[in-house]
């Protein structure tokens, strides 16, 4: 298989190439300064993408930018976008002309099967709740992404109207025991999964108790967002996620180390499966089982 890797040099997209190269495929490694590799711009003009992605069986999106016309820019070549950004993910849904693989990685995407596995074994509303680790150093594309939640609403939320994230909290109890404050955020799962009778809702913890206090002041207090970017990585790199039917009490999760190195490995995964997929949108529940996106992050 020959994939085409946007954003090969971050910190997802560099897993993501040693994954497939491991697994015998061939990446291009492309970014608008790519030496030995391809040179695109995905903040122009989208000719050059067009053409080097007619050489290669799948692209995959692992770059920060999101343009729904990436989606037409490919011309139907299978397409796997790690965004965690429900209106950008709809839209992109929207322009697709062919596979496209909406919210590949950790949440959405581990998110997502574990969710949709427990919907079919559970009646009601399901509660999905993430901890990320505040030990691990993230890119500016995804500092860039939680400051932008900062005093703005949820897009699309399963009960209608407006919700405002971090506002809203629920407490639960991680695989480690310890129980919790989560927040709500704008995780698109509602979006890929919900269904007029069923309501997906997410809520987002940090490692450190302190840093989950200081996101939640952020949140009632948006003048402070600019924080965000200087805030220290402090505690651990471990990370989990909690899927819990609200009526039955019934729940499935999965914790691990490192949320670039798990988002690289499912990624991985994901665009192996998306070069024999239907030509329509997808999400990572359409490609694999609970079981394969497992095993994928024990390696």
């Amino acid at each position: 298989m020959r994939a085409l890797l946007l954003g090969a040099r971050g910190a997802v997209g560099s897993v993501i190439r040693r994954e497939l190269q491991r697994h015998g495929h061939h990446v291009t490694s492309a970014s608008r300064a790519e030496a030995g590799g391809a040179r695109i711009d995905l903040h122009g003009d989208l000719r050059s993408l067009t053409r080097i992605a007619a050489d290669h069986d799948v692209i995959v999106n692992a770059s920060g930018v999101e343009r729904a016309d990436l989606a037409a820019a490919v011309h139907g070549i299978p397409l796997v976008d790690i965004s965690a950004t429900g209106s950008y993910l709809d839209a992109l849904r929207a322009a697709a002309r062919g596979p496209v693989v909406l919210g590949a990685g950790l949440v959405p995407g581990l998110s997502t099967v574990l969710a949709r596995t427990l919907a079919a074994e559970s009646d009601g509303d399901i509660d999905i709740f993430v901890m990320l680790g505040t030990g691990e150093k993230h890119g500016p594309a995804a500092v860039a992404w939680t400051a932008a939640l900062v005093g703005a609403d949820l897009y699309g939320p399963p009960e209608g109207g407006s919700v405002r994230n971090f506002r809203e909290s629920r407490r639960a109890v991680g695989p480690d025991g310890r129980r919790r404050r989560y927040l709500r955020a704008d995780f698109p799962d509602h979006l890929l999964l919900g269904t007029r009778d069923r309501g997906f809702r997410t809520y987002l913890t940090l490692g450190a108790a302190p840093m989950t206090a200081a996101l939640d002041l952020v949140g009632r207090m948006p003048v402070l967002r600019g924080a965000l970017a200087a805030a220290p990585h402090v505690g651990s790199d471990a990370w989990h996620i909690i899927v819990q039917a609200r009526q039955s009490g019934a729940r499935m999760q999965a914790s691990g180390r490192g949320q670039s190195e798990a988002t690289g490995r499912l990624t991985s995964l994901a665009a192996e499966r998306a070069v024999d997929a239907a030509p329509q949108p997808m999400t990572m529940a359409d490609l694999v089982s609970a079981d394969e996106a497992l095993a994928a992050l024990r390696g």
